[in-house]
C-alpha cells in the first residue's frame, strides 16, 4: 500500500507500490539489440519479449524468410508470400520489442553502439548477432553476375524469371544450337539446395511446361548438377547420396561429381577444361558468414563464422553473442554444427531464455546443447532422404517426414494451411501456378540481368547483378 498526499488529505492507493517496483524493475533491465530476424534472432526476441525485457530487432528486410522452401519459389512451385511473414506481425504481441527496418553498417563493441547506414546510432547493453550468411564464390565474386545464388526472395524471383525466360527465348529461336544452349541449365553444388533445385527444375520442365510450348520440347531440357566433391549430399550417408543420385538421374538430371567449375561466363561455363554453353547457371556451392562478424575482431573460421563459447558468447566481448549461420559452435564430437534452420532455432530459444533469466535474477547463461531432429533433403515428387541417428529412411516415407517438418516450421497457421493445400494439389496435378517473369529482369540476348534501379542500385567490380557482394548486412 502507498499513501499519497492530496492537499491536506492522505489517500492510500492499493497496489501502487507494486506498480512502482515493476516500473523500476523494467527500467533497470538491460537493453538487448538483436541484429537479424531469421530463425535464431526471432526466437531470442520472442523469449525476451515474453519476459518483458526491452529488445530492439534490426533487419534490412521487413520480413522473416523461410529459406528451406525458397527453392520452391525459384522453381515456380510457391509464391513469395507463402514463405515470408512480416517481422512486425510476428513480434507485434510483445510490447517490449521494437522492430527497426535498417541495415547495420558498423559495430563498436567498446562503445556498446552500432550504426545503421541511415546514420542512426543505437546503444546496447547486450548484443545478439544473428545476421546469417551470404553466398561464397570462393574468390570469384565476378561469377555472381551470371550465377545467382539462393538466399533471398529477390534471388528466388531472379532465378525463376531467368529460368522461365530461357524457355520463352528458346521458343522463338530458330537456331537449333541456340535453342540447345538456352535449355541447358547448370546447377553448381551438390548439397541439399542443389539437389532440391535440380529435382524441382526437372519436374517443372518435364511435367508442367511440356504442354505449354510448341517450338521446343521442355522435356528435353539438359540439367546438369555439378559437384566438386566425390558425391552428392556430403552431410548424409553414402546410401542416401546414392539414392539421391539415382532418383535425379531417373528424372533426366546429369549428375557430375568430382568436377569443379573453373569459369562462369555470360553464355558458357568451363568445367574440366571444357567450355560448355548454358542458358542458366545457379550457384548452390558455398556460403560465408555475414561480413558483420569480422567487425567484432573475434576469431573466425574459414567461412568467416565467429568461433563462440559454449554459451554462444563471443570470446573476450562481454554481453555480445552470436548464433545461427554467423557462429561456429563446436558440437560434442568437436565438429561445428551445420547451418540449418533447426540449429539456429534451438540456439535462439536457448539464448533468449538465458538472457531473460539473467535480466531477472542475474543467473549465468548455461551452455547450449544441440538436439538434432534429423536431416532431410527432397529429391523429387514423393522422393526424399531423411536421417536421424541410426534411423535412415528414403522414398515416400522420407518425403512425408520432410513435408511435416517443413510445414511445422513455417511461421503462421495460414501459411501452413496454404502450403499444405498447394503441395497436395501439385502432387495430384503437377501444376504450378507461380510461373511469373518479374518485370525487373531485362529482356536482352543472353542471360537476363536486373534493370538498374537508379543510383542506389548496388554495383560491384563485376557490374550490376542479383547477388553482388553485400556491404555489412543485418540479415
Amino acid at each position: 500500500m502507498t499513501s499519497v498526499d492530496i492537499g491536506s488529505a492522505k489517500v492510500t492507493l492499493p497496489g501502487a507500490d507494486r506498480t512502482v517496483r515493476e516500473r523500476r524493475s523494467r527500467a533497470a533491465r538491460p537493453h538487448v539489440v538483436v541484429v537479424g530476424a531469421g530463425f535464431g534472432g526471432l526466437e531470442v526476441a520472442r523469449a525476451l519479449g515474453a519476459a518483458g525485457v526491452p529488445v530492439t530487432v534490426i533487419d534490412r528486410r521487413n520480413h522473416h524468410l523461410f529459406q528451406p522452401l525458397l527453392y520452391q519459389v525459384a522453381t515456380a512451385a510457391l509464391s513469395a508470400p507463402d514463405v515470408a511473414e512480416p517481422i512486425r506481425k510476428i513480434l507485434g504481441r510483445y510490447p517490449s520489442v521494437q522492430v527497426l527496418f535498417g541495415e547495420v553498417e558498423a559495430i563498436d563493441p567498446a562503445a556498446r553502439t552500432l550504426r545503421l547506414t541511415c546514420g542512426k546510432a543505437i546503444g546496447f547493453d547486450s548484443l545478439v548477432l544473428a545476421s546469417g550468411a551470404t553466398h561464397s564464390y570462393f574468390g570469384h565474386d565476378e561469377w555472381a553476375r551470371w550465377a545467382p545464388g539462393l538466399k533471398t526472395i529477390e534471388d528466388a524471383r531472379t532465378i525463376r524469371s531467368r529460368l522461365l525466360l530461357a524457355f520463352e527465348r528458346a521458343e522463338r529461336e530458330t537456331d537449333p544450337a541456340e535453342q540447345h544452349r538456352l535449355t541447358s541449365i547448370a546447377i553448381i553444388g551438390g548439397g541439399p539446395t542443389g539437389v532440391e533445385l535440380a529435382g524441382s527444375i526437372a519436374e517443372l520442365s518435364r511435367y508442367t511446361l511440356v504442354r505449354d510450348f510448341r517450338n521446343i520440347s521442355p522435356a528435353a531440357t539438359r540439367i546438369s548438377l555439378i559437384e566438386a566433391g566425390p558425391r552428392l549430399l556430403g552431410g548424409f550417408s553414402e546410401k542416401a547420396s546414392a539414392y539421391a543420385r539415382a532418383r535425379l538421374e531417373k528424372l533426366g538430371v546429369t549428375v557430375r561429381t568430382g568436377e569443379a567449375v573453373e569459369d562462369i561466363g555470360e553464355t558458357a561455363i568451363t568445367v574440366g577444361g571444357r567450355r560448355e554453353p548454358v542458358g542458366l547457371v545457379i550457384w548452390a556451392a558455398g556460403v560465408r558468414a555475414s561480413p558483420l562478424a569480422r567487425q567484432l575482431g573475434a576469431a573466425t573460421d574459414r567461412a568467416g563464422r565467429i568461433v563462440v563459447e559454449p554459451t554462444l558468447a563471443v570470446p573476450g566481448l562481454e554481453g555480445i553473442y552470436a548464433l545461427g549461420d554467423v557462429a561456429s559452435f563446436a558440437a560434442e564430437d568437436g565438429r561445428p554444427l551445420p547451418g540449418l534452420a533447426q540449429v539456429a532455432k534451438q540456439q535462439g530459444i536457448h539464448l533468449g531464455r538465458g538472457l531473460a533469466r539473467h535480466a531477472e535474477t542475474g543467473a549465468p547463461i548455461e551452455p547450449f546443447r544441440y538436439e538434432s531432429r534429423g536431416n532431410a533433403a527432397i529429391v523429387g515428387r514423393h522422393a526424399a532422404v531423411f536421417e536421424h541417428g541410426r534411423r535412415k529412411i528414403k522414398g515416400l516415407a522420407a518425403w512425408i517426414a520432410w513435408a511435416i517438418v517443413h510445414v511445422y516450421l513455417l511461421v503462421g497457421f495460414q501459411h501452413r494451411l496454404l502450403v499444405s493445400m498447394q503441395w497436395f494439389w501439385r502432387y495430384l496435378t503437377y501444376e504450378r501456378g507461380a510461373r511469373l517473369i518479374a518485370d525487373d529482369v531485362s529482356e536482352q540476348p543472353g542471360p537476363s540481368l536486373p534493370r538498374s534501379r537508379g543510383p542506389t542500385a548496388p554495383v560491384t567490380a563485376a557490374g550490376p547483378g542479383p547477388t553482388p557482394a553485400p556491404r555489412q548486412l543485418a540479415s
